[in-house]
């Protein structure tokens, strides 16, 4: 457990005391984001007072979550695992992308960032790489990061061919990380519900290693590779998070940007699927689901009646409008967030202590 104390306190110190120094450098030479004051004729006053915010934040959580992951090694004395590495790839490919899209915004002063094209197949890029990585080096026992199963709690029986599982893959790790863009629109609200979802996944790590195949054949054992490495990274992730979060929440001295959104998504579609946890991911990830669908539901109605579902979108944007208080939102969405994770490490338990599926 040292691995993990180490991890997240490393993540933790990168967060608290590199975002600030992050802040002074971009201030410095005047890199801010361009913001959006409104859509469709609904202008959103309360916007106007981040104009000149720096952005770009996300370099500090992936930077604090990898010298979290790496330091909690150093301390230990033990080398990485083919499968904290496949998901720090995942990562940091994914914030690159975002790092151009952020960029754009602050260089070019366009506040939509990259065409959506051009980020997608930045986002296919990397994810179809990851997902082919995943794939092999295999341990001891057979077991490789990933697996071309569906999984719940557990792979399922359903096995996919290559091609299906690229796809499979995209597609959690573009619904994933687009997820976490679009609630990164408040202060705060993205960084305090990934601090959540990164949580459970240090529970679903300890517990998975705690009862593998591996090391104790027992009727409902784990068969996962590294799950103690997936928790290290995981706490890693923790640490950097709750350290940002000090500068992020309201008023936000820094936005963490396309650069952390994008990394922070993929980083969950990552953990999810070394983990087996993927369709429990939706559960984990509970906001980030509502809130994309109501873009979904926006964009869909629009298009077929001519009509809004919301005032705007995403959902968070609505309530502005409608006139709730930034900090009301973020704290009340932050309570539908740690629902929604009590709600999925519940049925992860559950289906461990009933000894079969649910």
């Amino acid at each position: 457990m040292r691995l993990i104390l180490v991890a997240t306190g490393v993540g933790l110190i990168i967060g608290l005391f590199g975002t600030p120094f992050l802040i002074r450098l971009l201030r410095r030479h005047g890199y801010a984001q361009a913001i959006r004051d409104g859509a469709d004729g609904y202008p959103v006053p309360a916007h106007e007072g981040k104009r000149g915010t720096p952005s770009m934040g996300g370099v500090v959580l992936v930077v604090g979550s990898v010298l979290g992951y790496v330091a909690g090694h150093i301390y230990t004395w033990r080398g990485p695992t083919a499968t904290g590495l496949c998901v720090i790839f995942l990562m940091t490919g994914l914030a690159a992308v975002g790092f151009a899209d952020d960029y754009i915004k602050i260089f070019k002063q366009r506040a939509t960032g990259l065409r959506a094209r051009t980020k997608l197949i930045g986002q296919a890029a990397v994810s179809l790489a990851f997902a082919a990585l995943a794939l092999h080096f295999p341990d001891n026992h057979g077991l490789t990061p990933a697996s071309q199963a569906i999984s719940f709690v557990r792979d399922s029986a359903i096995v996919l061919p290559m091609a299906l599982f690229l796809i499979w893959a995209y597609v959690m790790v573009a619904a994933s990380s687009n997820g976490v863009n679009l609630t990164d629109g408040l202060d705060g609200l993205a960084t305090g519900t990934s601090v959540m979802v990164f949580g459970a996944y240090v529970v679903i790590g300890v517990w998975q290693f705690r009862n593998a195949c591996a090391t104790d054949i027992a009727p409902h054992c784990y068969v996962t590779r590294d799950p103690l490495d997936v928790a290290v990274f995981a706490a890693a992730m923790v640490g950097a998070c709750f350290g940002f979060l000090w500068w992020n929440a309201s008023p936000a001295q820094i936005f963490m940007g396309d650069t952390g959104s994008l990394a922070l998504g993929g980083a969950m579609a990552g953990l999810a699927m070394v983990t087996r946890t993927e369709l429990l991911l939706v559960l984990l990830g509970g906001l980030f689901v509502v809130i994309t669908m109501s873009v979904v539901l926006q964009v869909a109605s629009y298009k077929l009646t001519g009509r809004r579902v919301f005032l705007m979108a995403p959902l968070q944007h609505h309530f502005e409008l409608r006139g709730w208080g930034e900090v009301t939102i973020v704290i009340r969405f932050w309570i539908i967030a740690g629902l929604c994770v009590g709600l999925g490490l519940g049925i992860f338990y559950a289906e461990w202590v009933s000894g079969g599926p649910l």
